[in-house]
């Protein structure tokens, strides 16, 4: 009987050894791989909905880059590389005559160099009915050149007769020539 309880415990400590290097050995490692496996799977599925939401964005970016383009497509045309400022101050001058504006003053300032563009400030002052300056800006703005307002003043004449004294201050831009591409 000692034989064979002797047996018995040898074959439950074997089968003990069996079953605990079964889960150390094999069960264990392969239950770590399945849950990598299911992070995995996790982060793929996560990648996938942000691709997707992304995606759905896609064309609202296209219609932003495209009306983008279409405001600076003209950027080149209207920062022209000649200087010519006598001709721009023209027409302006040309404007304001046309707006019946008077006592104009048209003085442009020192040259500047701003990256690969050059800047010309521009003093100009004049008088008129207030919408006769309204109208004038207007068609400053569909000019064919590039120019910035910096700064605008319109003061009431002392008569209160409805004219108002303009004086503004913009800058007018050109490329150089050289290093034009």
């Amino acid at each position: 009987m000692l034989l064979l309880e002797r047996k018995q415990i040898v074959i439950c400590i074997l089968a003990g050894a069996v079953i605990g290097g079964f889960i150390l050995f094999r069960y264990i490692p392969l239950r770590k791989r399945v849950k990598a496996v299911e992070q995995a799977r996790a982060a793929q599925t996560l990648t996938i909905a942000r691709a997707s939401a992304e995606s759905k964005q896609l064309p609202i970016f296209e219609e932003q880059l495209s009306n983008l383009q279409a405001r600076v497509a003209n950027y080149q045309a209207n920062v022209p590389v000649q200087r010519d400022i006598g001709i721009f101050l023209g027409k302006i001058a040309d404007l304001m005559n046309e707006h019946n504006l008077k006592e104009q003053v048209l003085a442009p300032g020192k040259e500047m160099q701003v990256d690969e563009l050059k800047c010309i400030p521009i003093d100009m002052q004049c008088k008129g009915k207030l919408v006769q300056v309204f109208e004038f800006y207007k068609q400053l703005q569909g000019l064919d050149r590039l120019i910035r307002i910096e700064r605008v003043e319109l003061v009431n004449d002392n008569n209160f007769s409805g004219e108002v004294s303009m004086q503004t201050k913009a800058v007018i831009y050109y490329r150089d020539k050289v290093g034009q591409g």
